[in-house]
Formats: C-alpha cells, structure tokens, sequence
C-alpha cells in the first residue's frame, strides 16, 4: 500500500485479470513456502508509525506533501488523509538493544516530521495519538485526501463494492458517509515480527491472544468527533469505516478489517488463500515482473485487507514471513511506544510455546474488543485460568513470561526491563494515554485545542505518559 499506483481508474476487464493473476500467485506462494530454507535467518522487528500534523492552535495541518519536501526523507511517506503522514523505520534484530535502538529512531524521526511540518506551516508541528481530539467533520471531505492515484483508486474501489453509506455506530456516535476518509482519523503504531514459516502458525495465533491483555494497557484513542467512546475508539472506527460488506455480502463473517473468526492451524498459506477466497479486489492494478519470488498482484491485494494481525510476504533477501501486528496506537511517547513493541513481542513469543487451538478463539476474541472497549477496567480470561480478571491485574502477571521470552530471544536485560519497566508502572498507577487525554480534558475545561498542544509538547519530551502532568 505504500506504493503509489500509475492510475485511478479501472476496466472490469483489469479487474477480472487481477482476479487471474491472484489465483495464479498464489499456488507461487504455495510452492515458495514449502521450499526447503525458505524464510530461515536470524529474527527481526520493524515498526511504522503513522503522525498527524497539527497547526499552532492544535487543529489537523493538511499540509503532508508540503512537510515530505521539507522532510526529505525516504523513511516517511504519505497516508490517506492531507494531515497523515507515516514512518517506517529500520528493522532490527531482535537480540541486542532492539528497543533502546527503536525508540533512539523515533524520538528521532518524530523530532525530524515536527520540525519539517513547523516550516511547512506557522506553529506546525506532529504528533503521535491514536485519534486527534480536535478532528471534526469538515477534516473528512474530499478535498482532505492525499493527491495520489491509490487512494483515489481505494476510494473508487469501495464505492464499486458497496451500493450503500458506510455506517459508523459507537456508543452515541452515529455517522452515515459514502466514501473511507473517516479511516484517516486513526493513526497506530504497527509492529512487525520476522517468522519462519513452520512457525508462522503458532506464532500467529499467540499474537491474537496476546493483543487483548496488550491493547488493554496501550488505549490512547479515547474520543472521536467531541464524544469520549472507547479506550481504543480506533478499533471500531477502523472497522467500520472501511466495511465493503453492504447488501451483496451480508453473508460473510469478517469484514474489510477484522480480528478474524478463528484459529490458523496450517499456517500463512491459509490467510493469504482466504484473502483472496473472500475479499473482491479495490485496486486492481496488473504490474510486469520478472522475479520468480516476487508476487505483486497478491501483496497489493494483501495490503487491502487490513486484519489486525495479518501475514506479510516481502521478497526482499530471498523472501521472508513477518506477522504484522496493527492494533496498537500510535503515541503517546517514544518509551510507550517501545514498551508495548517489547511487550507484545515477548508475550507473543512466550505464547508460541503452546498450542493454543485448544483454547476457545471465542474468548480471545471478547479479549481483544473488551479491552478496546474498557481498557484496563476490561474483565479478561486467560488459558489456564479460572475465571476473569482484572486487565491490570493480568497485564502485572504476564509480564515476567514476556520477560523470560525476551531474555530467551537474546535482547539484553536492562533493554527488557527499561521497556517492561514501563507497562507495570502503567498498569499499577492505570494511567494509560486515554487516561491522560480524559483527565486533562476535564481539567481544561474541555479545551481539546489546549489538550492537543499539551499533548504534543508532551509526546516530544520522550517521557511516557505515567509520568506526564
């Protein structure tokens, strides 16, 4: 999806020859996955983080392609709405100093994008937030998307898909809208994990089990449009405003951007397969290429069906797995940020131990949308364990697992302890980014101009939000 597309526009004869292309690159994968060493090398994290530019008064700067050439930067990139921008940074080895060296790149990197929007624009600057408070609906209208073909093409392609309204419906809030701009509006913080193929599967499922107690002690996105909904309103947002399943596919399960519905048993084959089973192409775009492990048809599909957790290939280095992990937030700081990269990673890693099939998905399931909905008041059941808990108290008692994972995974200790050291005082003081964002509303009488700007002077002093006014 970061790869801009030479046109907008599409024939139902590209679409059905993309349709073709799919179902051919896929028995490519097949045979690529099975062959012997494939995907095999040391393991690897990535991450990218998505910004929204603000001007001086805390309103969304729809000036990205401004700030990208003041950035100069290959790193960053623009994403769909005029005030996003994203950046992807540097893959690591997970041994060593992964997360001091993570989160060096984005106080980095965040510093860079907010000096470069403050001279695309007066008083601009960046910030990293799950939803910006101070969004209105005038910031989701045509003129407020990215001038590129993609997403005029995703826009185009929703719109072939679905003959009725996006509807959003979250608590209180209610919203009919035709096009996916309302996407714009959340901003995360995606982890990448390289895994080798015969693992994939375990490794997959322990990511959906692990993100629930994770994402309960990560919400930063509290508010959307003046009303406070969820902890993490984005999951719903997301969910909703890009759902292409209106009258003509009522009959499928999972919608555009999903949790999914049950276990992976036989590994990434299987995602991929179902990918293209159940999801009619957006942006059928038929690219030439030569390279017997590249499948370019079916990673640009992939890039359109946005699971929480979802499988990547990348050709690059002979080709390789990674399982994408794209629930958390985005902000508040560099160190909260770094925090739940560790602690995801080692709590997925930690899970990987054990077949989890056994476990009902179903619990794993209410995990993850009660933790997005309540946060660290969430009521969460773990393999294992009777009954439900408090999501503080299960987040404290995971840790030393994701821990021993880490240490076993070779990050050195005081790496580990630096970033976990973070979750636990979170969890013990239950002082999350929605927590902030809430309690400085109210004690600003509701200014969410003046909540933005403390906010933003906040994330840029590196400190995590346990430690913020």
């Amino acid at each position: 999806m970061g790869q801009d597309l030479d046109k907008e526009r599409f024939t139902e004869a590209e679409y059905t020859a993309f349709g073709e292309r799919l179902r051919e690159q896929l028995g490519t994968l097949r045979g690529l996955l099975d062959r012997p060493g494939f995907g095999e090398g040391p393991t690897t994290i990535g991450a990218e983080l998505e910004l929204v530019l603000i001007d001086g008064s805390g309103r969304p700067l729809p000036r990205n392609e401004e700030t990208l050439r003041v950035l100069g930067d290959p790193r960053v990139v623009l994403e769909l709405g005029r005030y996003n921008l994203e950046v992807n940074l540097t893959p690591l080895p997970l041994a060593g100093r992964p997360f001091e060296d993570l989160g060096g790149e984005v106080q980095e990197a965040l510093a860079k994008v907010d000096a470069a929007a403050g001279a695309a624009g007066p008083g601009g600057g960046a910030v990293p937030i799950g939803i910006l408070p101070t969004l209105g609906t005038e910031d989701f209208t045509r003129e407020a998307m990215s001038d590129q073909n993609r997403y005029r093409a995703m826009s185009r392609g929703f719109r072939r898909l679905r003959l009725e309204p996006f509807l959003v419906k979250i608590e209180d809030l209610e919203l009919a809208v035709s096009d996916v701009l309302l996407e714009a509006a959340n901003t995360s913080w995606q982890v990448h994990l390289r895994t080798p193929p015969q693992r994939f599967a375990r490794v997959f499922n322990a990511a959906q089990l692990a993100i629930g107690p994770v994402l309960a002690v990560c919400g930063n996105s509290p508010s959307f449009l003046g009303r406070r909904l969820w902890e993490e309103t984005r999951i719903p947002l997301m969910e909703e405003a890009v759902d292409d399943r209106d009258i003509e596919r009522r009959e499928r399960r999972d919608g555009r951007v999903t949790f999914g519905s049950d276990w992976v048993r036989e590994g990434a084959y299987e995602l991929f397969e179902r990918y293209v089973r159940d999801y009619a192409p957006i942006m059928p775009e038929l690219r030439d290429n030569d390279d017997p492990l590249d499948v370019p048809e079916l990673r640009l599909h992939q890039g359109t069906v946005w699971q929480w957790n979802r499988p990547v290939y990348d050709p690059a280095g002979g080709g390789h797995l990674r399982v994408e992990m794209r629930a958390l937030p985005a902000g508040p700081s560099c160190a909260d940020m770094t925090a739940n990269a560790a602690f995801l990673v080692g709590l997925t890693l930690a899970e990987a131990e054990r077949d989890l099939t056994g476990y009902r998905f179903a619990e794993t399931y209410q995990n993850f949308y009660r933790a997005a909905m309540n946060g660290l008041d969430a009521k969460l059941s773990w393999p294992g364990r009777d009954g439900e808990m408090d999501a503080a108290d299960l987040v404290l008692s995971l840790l030393p697992e994701a821990r021993a994972a880490l240490l076993a995974a070779g990050v050195v200790p005081d790496d580990v302890d630096g970033a976990l050291g973070v979750i636990e005082q979170r969890a013990r003081l239950r002082r999350t980014g929605s927590t902030w964002q809430r309690e400085a509303l109210a004690r600003l009488g509701g200014d969410r101009e003046r909540l933005v700007r403390e906010y933003h002077e906040n994330a840029l002093s590196g400190l995590p939000v346990h430690m913020w006014r």
